[in-house]
């Protein structure tokens, strides 16, 4: 098989719920990235892009008819390159990479650019169709994240808790204290602040200029971080229930942002003079229980790695989603990575920096790619759990 290098990525500053991207339309949006690497990579004839995948988990307003082709066609790129928009909710982009790598390595495609954009401020409300004359009953539903239109034999065999429930299920399984979920969180903050501090993100990060009526406001850093300290955290409200760990703090966010990834082979590489930064060994998913879909990365990973014939001790740092506190260390506990904290999102996760659902998978593989050329690592494993009840994991090797 071909192999399949990253030989450039970038993403938007990831912004807060009705924050600075908040006017900026969803599939404008999901251009941005891809229009900075088309500028970026000049020797490039983008008529030999073979294709544009980009995940999305809304789907229902801006972002509908096939977000990836129109938000390559809104970035300039030749209206014969394709694009395909993949769901796999919160791991939409890491699947639509993992897609890509596929696509590659089967000799069916040189150069692919992938990744996921999601704009949760727009997301609209949807109303469900009356089933029969004069009804009283039609639904509305706010499609920013969770279930909606509920088929009741789901509900029957498996529930539908949401997202900060299945949280408390995995806190109350595999016993997760309210302080260890806090101190995560703070932990997640800290790292974060630090590494921006020292100007680590900025190479995986764009400045977008938004007209703000008859100015224009340059957006060039992640809106929702915010460090605060443990007693602050410890004082915050359960959203579950009133008895639950579950908070606002010790969860991620409600966000917008998109990111985009060029992957190659080394025929692409080679006719563009591109330079390859890592590789992508490989992805796999698995799946779990719905109601605890937090602890979908663990058999991810173990299926992954011994697909690969590794061990867990041969990853040099993990990049895990921050859904929830409560999830990562769930994922953390059942992996034996408990005395290993150190390699677990070494520089912040979606508690600081966000998780606009689409985009996320793509944002914690740019940032492991780069932290790995940073330190002159070896090897990353990025994972995500998954709504409904299932996990995602890619491994990525520095060259």
């Amino acid at each position: 098989m071909n192999e399949v290098f990253i030989c450039d990525g970038i993403r938007t500053p990831f912004g807060k719920h009705g924050g600075s991207l908040s006017s900026v339309r969803t599939d404008d949006l999901g251009a941005l990235p891809i229009k900075y690497l088309v500028k970026k990579n000049h020797t490039i004839d983008w008529n030999d892009l073979d294709d544009v995948i980009l995940g999305c988990v809304n789907q229902a307003g801006e972002d509908n008819r096939n977000i990836a082709r129109m938000s390559l066609l809104l970035a300039g790129l030749p209206t014969q390159v394709s694009g395909v928009t993949v769901n796999r909710l919160c791991g939409s982009s890491l699947e639509a990479i993992s897609q890509g790598t596929r696509s590659i390595k089967a000799g069916e495609s040189n150069m692919i650019i992938a990744g996921g954009v999601e704009s949760m401020s727009r997301s609209p409300l949807v109303m469900s169709k009356s089933t029969k004359a004069f009804d009283r009953n039609v639904q509305l539903y706010d499609t920013t994240i969770g279930w909606r239109f509920i088929n009741k034999k789901m509900l029957e065999k498996f529930g539908v808790d949401s997202m900060p429930q299945t949280a408390e299920n995995l806190a109350q399984k595999y016993k997760i204290s309210r302080e260890d979920q806090d101190q995560f969180a703070y932990e997640s903050q800290r790292k974060y602040d630090e590494a921006r501090s020292k100007n680590y993100f900025d190479d995986e990060l764009m400045k977008i200029d938004i007209p703000i009526k008859k100015d224009i406001l340059t957006f060039s850093s992640d809106e929702h971080p915010r460090l605060s300290n443990l007693d602050s955290l410890s004082k915050l409200k359960p959203i579950v229930h009133d008895t639950g760990t579950v908070t606002a703090g010790n969860s991620s966010g409600i966000n917008d942002g998109a990111a985009a990834i060029l992957l190659a082979n080394e025929y692409a590489i080679n006719k563009y003079s591109l330079k390859p930064l890592a590789r992508i060994i490989g992805s796999t998913t698995a799946g779990v229980e719905p109601k605890f879909m937090g602890i979908g990365p663990v058999p991810a990973i173990n299926k992954l790695l011994a697909h690969y014939k590794f061990k867990i001790h041969d990853i040099d740092f993990f990049e895990i989603n921050e859904a929830f506190s409560a999830q990562v260390l769930s994922v953390v506990k059942l992996l034996g990575l408990g005395n290993s904290m150190e390699k677990i999102n070494p520089n912040g996760g979606a508690i600081a920096i966000g998780h606009p659902l689409g985009a996320s998978g793509a944002r914690i593989f740019l940032t492991a790619v780069n932290n790995l050329i940073k330190t002159k690592k070896k090897y990353a494993l990025c994972s995500m759990c998954i709504g409904v009840g299932q996990g995602i994991a890619t491994l990525i090797e520095k060259i």
